[in-house]
Protein backbone atom coordinates (compact mmCIF):
# COMPACT_ATOMS: atom_id res chain seq x y z
CA UNK A 1 0.00 0.00 0.00
CA UNK A 2 1.32 3.18 -0.67
CA UNK A 3 0.97 5.93 1.45
CA UNK A 4 1.14 9.94 0.19
CA UNK A 5 1.42 12.09 3.58
CA UNK A 6 2.45 15.40 3.39
CA UNK A 7 6.30 16.50 2.80
CA UNK A 8 8.20 16.53 6.64
CA UNK A 9 7.47 20.02 7.79
CA UNK A 10 5.96 20.93 11.36
CA UNK A 11 2.20 21.92 11.76
CA UNK A 12 1.33 24.90 12.22
CA UNK A 13 -2.36 24.49 13.25
CA UNK A 14 -3.94 21.82 14.91
CA UNK A 15 -7.86 21.47 15.30
CA UNK A 16 -9.03 19.53 18.30
CA UNK A 17 -12.31 18.04 18.11
CA UNK A 18 -14.69 19.15 20.59
CA UNK A 19 -16.06 16.14 23.09
CA UNK A 20 -19.27 17.28 22.60
CA UNK A 21 -18.93 17.63 18.60
CA UNK A 22 -18.81 20.76 18.31
CA UNK A 23 -16.17 22.71 15.57
CA UNK A 24 -13.30 21.82 17.65
CA UNK A 25 -10.78 23.83 19.53
CA UNK A 26 -7.85 25.45 17.27
CA UNK A 27 -4.67 25.65 18.93
CA UNK A 28 -1.02 26.80 17.54
CA UNK A 29 1.52 23.86 16.88
CA UNK A 30 4.29 25.47 15.15
CA UNK A 31 6.93 23.04 17.06
CA UNK A 32 7.62 19.83 18.18
CA UNK A 33 7.22 20.86 21.73
CA UNK A 34 3.78 22.16 20.58
CA UNK A 35 2.82 19.07 18.94
CA UNK A 36 3.95 16.96 22.84
CA UNK A 37 1.81 19.66 24.46
CA UNK A 38 -1.44 18.97 23.10
CA UNK A 39 -0.95 15.09 23.48
CA UNK A 40 -1.98 14.49 26.80
CA UNK A 41 -5.19 16.10 25.90
CA UNK A 42 -6.17 13.73 23.12
CA UNK A 43 -5.64 11.09 24.99
CA UNK A 44 -7.08 11.78 28.33
CA UNK A 45 -3.59 11.20 30.19
CA UNK A 46 0.12 11.51 30.12
CA UNK A 47 1.56 8.92 28.30
CA UNK A 48 4.41 6.15 29.23
CA UNK A 49 6.07 3.46 27.37
CA UNK A 50 4.00 4.18 24.12
CA UNK A 51 3.86 4.57 20.35
CA UNK A 52 0.99 7.87 19.67
CA UNK A 53 0.36 8.60 15.58
CA UNK A 54 -1.86 11.62 15.12
CA UNK A 55 -3.41 11.58 11.62
CA UNK A 56 -4.70 15.15 10.52
CA UNK A 57 -6.19 16.39 7.87
CA UNK A 58 -4.97 19.76 5.72
CA UNK A 59 -5.26 22.45 5.36
CA UNK A 60 -6.70 23.25 8.67
CA UNK A 61 -5.09 20.60 10.62
CA UNK A 62 -8.08 18.89 12.04
CA UNK A 63 -7.22 15.76 14.22
CA UNK A 64 -8.98 12.89 12.74
CA UNK A 65 -7.51 10.41 14.47
CA UNK A 66 -5.70 9.73 17.33
CA UNK A 67 -3.73 5.67 18.04
CA UNK A 68 -2.02 4.93 21.11
CA UNK A 69 -0.04 1.23 20.79
CA UNK A 70 2.17 -0.03 24.00
CA UNK A 71 5.63 -0.17 23.50
CA UNK A 72 6.66 -3.45 22.65
CA UNK A 73 9.23 -4.21 25.10
CA UNK A 74 11.71 -6.14 24.87
CA UNK A 75 11.98 -4.74 21.08
CA UNK A 76 10.52 -6.93 18.28
CA UNK A 77 10.82 -5.64 14.88
CA UNK A 78 7.56 -7.83 13.69
CA UNK A 79 5.72 -6.83 16.28
CA UNK A 80 6.87 -2.88 15.01
CA UNK A 81 5.84 -3.96 11.71
CA UNK A 82 2.48 -4.55 12.83
CA UNK A 83 2.18 -1.82 14.83
CA UNK A 84 3.07 0.47 11.97
CA UNK A 85 1.58 -1.34 9.24
CA UNK A 86 -1.77 -0.83 11.54
CA UNK A 87 -1.50 2.88 12.33
CA UNK A 88 -0.84 3.91 8.30
CA UNK A 89 -4.13 1.25 7.36
CA UNK A 90 -6.37 3.31 9.53
CA UNK A 91 -4.52 6.31 7.52
CA UNK A 92 -4.95 5.20 4.49
CA UNK A 93 -8.49 4.15 4.86
CA UNK A 94 -9.31 7.94 6.10
CA UNK A 95 -7.57 9.45 2.99
CA UNK A 96 -5.46 11.58 5.42
CA UNK A 97 -2.34 12.87 4.02
CA UNK A 98 -0.52 14.00 6.89
CA UNK A 99 0.55 12.31 10.14
CA UNK A 100 3.02 12.58 13.40
CA UNK A 101 4.35 9.72 15.68
CA UNK A 102 5.60 9.56 19.08
CA UNK A 103 7.32 7.05 21.04
CA UNK A 104 7.57 7.41 24.44
CA UNK A 105 10.45 5.93 25.99
CA UNK A 106 14.37 4.74 25.24
CA UNK A 107 15.36 4.67 22.09
CA UNK A 108 16.22 1.25 21.68
CA UNK A 109 12.45 0.34 22.31
CA UNK A 110 11.61 3.42 19.72
CA UNK A 111 13.79 2.92 17.33
CA UNK A 112 12.44 -0.15 15.64
CA UNK A 113 9.26 1.45 15.00
CA UNK A 114 10.72 4.42 13.65
CA UNK A 115 12.23 2.24 10.99
CA UNK A 116 9.03 0.58 10.65
CA UNK A 117 7.81 3.77 9.69
CA UNK A 118 10.99 4.77 7.56
CA UNK A 119 9.03 4.33 4.21
CA UNK A 120 6.69 6.43 4.96
CA UNK A 121 7.05 10.78 4.62
CA UNK A 122 5.54 11.89 8.27
CA UNK A 123 5.57 15.33 9.33
CA UNK A 124 7.82 13.84 12.23
CA UNK A 125 8.56 10.68 13.86
CA UNK A 126 9.36 11.65 17.42
CA UNK A 127 10.63 10.28 20.71
CA UNK A 128 10.37 11.65 24.30
CA UNK A 129 12.56 11.00 27.57
CA UNK A 130 13.32 12.46 30.51
CA UNK A 131 11.78 15.58 29.12
CA UNK A 132 13.60 15.96 26.28
CA UNK A 133 12.56 14.92 22.65
CA UNK A 134 14.38 13.99 19.63
CA UNK A 135 13.19 13.82 16.09
CA UNK A 136 14.20 10.40 13.50
CA UNK A 137 12.95 12.76 10.46
CA UNK A 138 14.81 16.17 11.03
CA UNK A 139 18.41 15.81 9.94
CA UNK A 140 19.23 19.34 10.88
CA UNK A 141 21.55 18.76 14.12
CA UNK A 142 21.06 22.64 14.92
CA UNK A 143 16.67 22.24 15.24
CA UNK A 144 17.25 18.69 16.51
CA UNK A 145 20.53 18.30 18.02
CA UNK A 146 22.13 15.18 19.23
CA UNK A 147 21.56 15.37 22.84
CA UNK A 148 17.79 16.43 22.16
CA UNK A 149 15.73 19.36 22.73
CA UNK A 150 14.16 20.41 26.28
CA UNK A 151 10.45 21.01 27.13
CA UNK A 152 8.35 22.23 29.30
CA UNK A 153 4.31 21.26 28.25
CA UNK A 154 2.87 23.15 31.22
CA UNK A 155 4.32 26.43 29.85
CA UNK A 156 2.88 25.69 26.05
CA UNK A 157 0.13 29.35 25.81
CA UNK A 158 -2.23 27.01 24.12
CA UNK A 159 -3.22 24.96 27.25
CA UNK A 160 -5.89 26.99 28.51
CA UNK A 161 -8.08 27.01 25.88
CA UNK A 162 -7.52 23.04 25.90
CA UNK A 163 -7.97 22.47 29.18
CA UNK A 164 -11.18 24.70 29.55
CA UNK A 165 -12.43 22.73 26.86
CA UNK A 166 -11.65 19.28 27.67
CA UNK A 167 -11.56 16.89 31.00
CA UNK A 168 -8.85 16.79 33.46
CA UNK A 169 -5.69 14.92 32.06
CA UNK A 170 -4.77 11.81 34.10
CA UNK A 171 -1.31 10.95 35.32
CA UNK A 172 -1.62 7.78 33.16
CA UNK A 173 -3.27 5.28 31.44
CA UNK A 174 -3.44 3.34 34.94
CA UNK A 175 -5.50 6.26 36.63
CA UNK A 176 -7.43 5.90 33.90
CA UNK A 177 -8.42 2.21 34.49
CA UNK A 178 -8.69 3.03 37.67
CA UNK A 179 -11.30 5.65 37.35
CA UNK A 180 -14.09 2.67 35.70
CA UNK A 181 -12.66 -0.14 37.82
CA UNK A 182 -15.25 -1.89 40.48
CA UNK A 183 -15.90 -0.25 43.62
CA UNK A 184 -14.87 -2.31 46.73
CA UNK A 185 -16.05 -2.01 50.59
CA UNK A 186 -19.13 -1.39 51.96
CA UNK A 187 -20.50 0.21 48.05
CA UNK A 188 -19.41 -3.20 46.50
CA UNK A 189 -21.73 -4.99 49.92
CA UNK A 190 -24.18 -3.01 49.50
CA UNK A 191 -24.40 -3.29 45.61
CA UNK A 192 -24.38 -6.97 45.83
CA UNK A 193 -27.89 -7.08 47.96
CA UNK A 194 -29.31 -4.67 45.86
CA UNK A 195 -28.74 -6.38 42.72
CA UNK A 196 -29.81 -9.65 44.49
CA UNK A 197 -32.77 -8.29 45.26
CA UNK A 198 -33.15 -6.66 41.57
CA UNK A 199 -32.77 -10.05 40.30
CA UNK A 200 -35.45 -11.78 42.69
CA UNK A 201 -37.95 -8.55 41.84
CA UNK A 202 -37.39 -9.71 38.11
CA UNK A 203 -38.12 -13.16 39.20
CA UNK A 204 -40.82 -12.63 40.69
CA UNK A 205 -42.09 -10.52 37.53
CA UNK A 206 -41.62 -13.35 35.28
CA UNK A 207 -43.52 -15.48 37.58
CA UNK A 208 -46.56 -13.62 36.87
CA UNK A 209 -46.11 -12.98 33.30
CA UNK A 210 -46.14 -17.21 33.11
CA UNK A 211 -49.21 -17.03 35.04
CA UNK A 212 -51.22 -14.59 32.97
CA UNK A 213 -53.48 -15.11 30.11
CA UNK A 214 -52.55 -12.04 28.50
CA UNK A 215 -48.87 -12.71 27.87
CA UNK A 216 -48.31 -9.73 25.26
CA UNK A 217 -49.82 -6.98 27.92
CA UNK A 218 -47.40 -9.10 31.23
CA UNK A 219 -44.54 -9.02 29.08
CA UNK A 220 -44.84 -5.43 27.67
CA UNK A 221 -45.32 -4.59 31.76
CA UNK A 222 -41.99 -5.92 32.23
CA UNK A 223 -40.17 -3.82 29.74
CA UNK A 224 -41.83 -0.68 30.60
CA UNK A 225 -40.13 -0.78 34.11
CA UNK A 226 -37.03 -1.18 32.41
CA UNK A 227 -37.77 1.28 30.20
CA UNK A 228 -38.99 3.45 33.07
CA UNK A 229 -35.66 3.00 34.58
CA UNK A 230 -33.19 3.95 31.61
CA UNK A 231 -35.24 7.11 31.05
CA UNK A 232 -35.48 8.82 34.88
CA UNK A 233 -31.47 7.77 34.96
CA UNK A 234 -30.75 9.63 31.65
CA UNK A 235 -32.95 12.79 32.74
CA UNK A 236 -31.21 12.89 36.04
CA UNK A 237 -27.94 13.21 34.89
CA UNK A 238 -28.88 15.31 31.51
CA UNK A 239 -29.96 17.89 34.67
CA UNK A 240 -26.62 17.16 36.24
CA UNK A 241 -28.33 15.24 39.06
CA UNK A 242 -27.00 11.50 40.01
CA UNK A 243 -28.92 8.45 40.91
CA UNK A 244 -30.51 8.36 44.35
CA UNK A 245 -30.20 4.52 45.85
CA UNK A 246 -27.99 1.64 45.19
CA UNK A 247 -31.31 -0.21 43.79
CA UNK A 248 -31.80 2.43 41.30
CA UNK A 249 -28.30 1.28 39.51
CA UNK A 250 -28.81 -2.41 40.70
CA UNK A 251 -32.00 -2.82 38.71
CA UNK A 252 -31.16 -1.14 35.80
CA UNK A 253 -28.09 -3.03 35.18
CA UNK A 254 -30.75 -6.00 35.28
CA UNK A 255 -33.10 -4.73 33.48
CA UNK A 256 -30.11 -3.58 30.78
CA UNK A 257 -30.15 -7.38 30.44
CA UNK A 258 -32.94 -7.59 28.04
CA UNK A 259 -31.79 -6.11 24.56
CA UNK A 260 -34.65 -4.15 24.12
CA UNK A 261 -33.84 -2.23 27.58
CA UNK A 262 -29.96 -1.89 26.43
CA UNK A 263 -31.24 -0.55 22.95
CA UNK A 264 -33.35 2.39 24.16
CA UNK A 265 -30.65 3.50 26.11
CA UNK A 266 -28.17 3.24 23.23
CA UNK A 267 -30.64 5.31 21.39
CA UNK A 268 -30.85 7.82 23.50
CA UNK A 269 -27.26 8.48 23.65
CA UNK A 270 -27.74 11.99 21.95
CA UNK A 271 -24.13 13.17 21.89
CA UNK A 272 -25.36 17.30 23.28
CA UNK A 273 -25.37 15.22 26.99
CA UNK A 274 -22.05 13.70 25.94
CA UNK A 275 -20.86 14.47 29.48
CA UNK A 276 -23.75 13.82 31.49
CA UNK A 277 -23.86 10.14 29.70
CA UNK A 278 -20.21 9.91 30.65
CA UNK A 279 -21.01 10.04 33.78
CA UNK A 280 -24.09 8.17 33.97
CA UNK A 281 -21.96 5.47 32.73
CA UNK A 282 -19.27 5.21 34.61
CA UNK A 283 -21.48 5.54 37.80
CA UNK A 284 -23.55 2.16 36.68
CA UNK A 285 -20.07 0.63 35.60
CA UNK A 286 -18.44 0.88 38.70
CA UNK A 287 -21.39 -0.59 40.64
CA UNK A 288 -22.09 -2.87 38.49
CA UNK A 289 -21.81 -6.66 39.92
CA UNK A 290 -20.50 -9.67 37.76
CA UNK A 291 -23.09 -10.68 34.84
CA UNK A 292 -23.80 -7.19 34.46
CA UNK A 293 -21.37 -4.99 33.47
CA UNK A 294 -21.21 -5.94 29.70
CA UNK A 295 -24.37 -3.51 28.47
CA UNK A 296 -23.39 -0.54 30.70
CA UNK A 297 -19.95 -0.98 29.62
CA UNK A 298 -20.39 -1.24 26.44
CA UNK A 299 -22.94 1.78 26.34
CA UNK A 300 -19.97 3.79 28.28
CA UNK A 301 -17.50 2.62 25.38
CA UNK A 302 -19.80 4.20 22.77
CA UNK A 303 -20.05 7.64 24.14
CA UNK A 304 -16.44 7.32 24.77
CA UNK A 305 -16.08 7.25 21.26
CA UNK A 306 -18.96 9.41 20.12
CA UNK A 307 -16.64 12.40 22.41
CA UNK A 308 -13.36 11.15 20.42
CA UNK A 309 -11.94 9.80 23.50
CA UNK A 310 -10.85 6.30 21.98
CA UNK A 311 -8.65 5.19 24.86
CA UNK A 312 -11.78 5.32 27.55
CA UNK A 313 -13.87 3.91 24.86
CA UNK A 314 -11.25 0.80 25.30
CA UNK A 315 -10.91 0.13 28.66
CA UNK A 316 -14.37 0.27 28.45
CA UNK A 317 -14.79 -2.46 26.36
CA UNK A 318 -11.98 -3.98 28.07
CA UNK A 319 -14.59 -4.11 31.49
CA UNK A 320 -17.49 -5.41 29.19
CA UNK A 321 -15.44 -8.23 27.38
CA UNK A 322 -14.31 -9.35 30.40
CA UNK A 323 -17.60 -9.77 31.83
CA UNK A 324 -18.77 -11.71 28.52
CA UNK A 325 -16.46 -12.39 25.75
CA UNK A 326 -19.43 -12.87 23.22
CA UNK A 327 -20.91 -9.47 23.81
CA UNK A 328 -21.43 -8.68 20.34
CA UNK A 329 -22.21 -5.05 21.26
CA UNK A 330 -19.07 -4.82 22.85
CA UNK A 331 -16.86 -6.84 19.86
CA UNK A 332 -18.54 -4.71 17.17
CA UNK A 333 -17.81 -1.57 19.05
CA UNK A 334 -14.32 -3.05 18.99
CA UNK A 335 -13.82 -3.73 15.56
CA UNK A 336 -15.10 -0.53 14.76
CA UNK A 337 -12.97 1.68 17.17
CA UNK A 338 -10.01 -1.01 16.53
CA UNK A 339 -10.37 0.14 12.39
CA UNK A 340 -9.93 3.61 13.03
CA UNK A 341 -13.63 4.72 12.39
CA UNK A 342 -14.18 9.16 13.55
CA UNK A 343 -16.16 9.64 16.43
CA UNK A 344 -18.55 11.37 13.48
CA UNK A 345 -19.54 7.88 12.66
CA UNK A 346 -20.64 7.57 16.13
CA UNK A 347 -24.29 8.04 15.19
CA UNK A 348 -27.19 6.09 17.56
CA UNK A 349 -28.20 3.76 15.62
CA UNK A 350 -32.23 4.41 16.16
CA UNK A 351 -34.02 6.70 18.01
CA UNK A 352 -36.13 5.42 21.17
CA UNK A 353 -39.93 5.63 19.10
CA UNK A 354 -38.28 3.21 16.26
CA UNK A 355 -36.68 0.81 18.47
CA UNK A 356 -40.07 0.42 20.27
CA UNK A 357 -41.45 -0.24 17.19
CA UNK A 358 -39.01 -3.02 16.55
CA UNK A 359 -39.41 -4.44 19.14
CA UNK A 360 -43.66 -4.09 19.29
CA UNK A 361 -45.72 -7.24 18.77
CA UNK A 362 -42.13 -9.10 19.38
CA UNK A 363 -42.77 -13.00 21.36
CA UNK A 364 -39.87 -11.98 23.56
CA UNK A 365 -39.17 -12.92 27.36
CA UNK A 366 -36.25 -11.94 29.42
CA UNK A 367 -34.51 -14.83 31.08
CA UNK A 368 -35.03 -15.72 34.59
CA UNK A 369 -31.93 -14.91 36.53
CA UNK A 370 -32.60 -17.88 38.48
CA UNK A 371 -32.64 -20.57 36.25
CA UNK A 372 -29.53 -22.34 34.82
CA UNK A 373 -26.17 -20.32 33.81
CA UNK A 374 -26.63 -21.83 30.34
CA UNK A 375 -29.79 -20.34 30.17
CA UNK A 376 -28.65 -16.89 32.26
CA UNK A 377 -27.95 -14.76 28.94
CA UNK A 378 -30.24 -12.12 27.57
CA UNK A 379 -28.01 -11.75 24.45
CA UNK A 380 -27.89 -15.54 22.92
CA UNK A 381 -27.73 -16.65 19.73
CA UNK A 382 -31.88 -16.38 19.16
CA UNK A 383 -31.91 -13.07 20.27
CA UNK A 384 -28.78 -11.91 18.21
CA UNK A 385 -30.45 -13.45 15.43
CA UNK A 386 -34.10 -11.98 16.22
CA UNK A 387 -32.72 -8.31 16.89
CA UNK A 388 -29.81 -8.09 14.58
CA UNK A 389 -26.94 -5.92 16.19
CA UNK A 390 -27.72 -2.36 15.12
CA UNK A 391 -24.23 -0.83 13.60
CA UNK A 392 -23.14 1.87 16.06
CA UNK A 393 -22.31 3.88 13.11
CA UNK A 394 -26.00 4.48 12.31
CA UNK A 395 -26.54 1.19 10.17
CA UNK A 396 -28.30 -2.30 10.18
Amino acid sequence: MTHNLAPRHHLRLITIPDRVGGSGTRVRAGSPAAILAVVPYLLGFRPESSLVVIGVEPPDGSIKVTMRYDLPDPADTELAADIAAHALGVIGVQELTAAVAIGYGADALVAPLAKAFGQTELIDFLRVEGGRYWSYTCPNPACCPAEGTAFDQASYPGLGALADSRPKVLASRDQLVDSIAPLNGIVAESMRQATKRAEQHLTQLLAKVRKSARLGAARHMIATEGLGAVSQMVTAYRAGGRFATDYQVAWLTVALKDLRVRDDAWARMDPRYGEAHRRLWIDVVRRAQPGHIAAPASLLAFVAWQAGNGVLANVALDRALADDPRYSMATLLRQVISAGAPPSLARVPMTPEEVAEAYDGEDYEPDDPDEDEEDDDFEDEEDYDRTREPCPCGTT
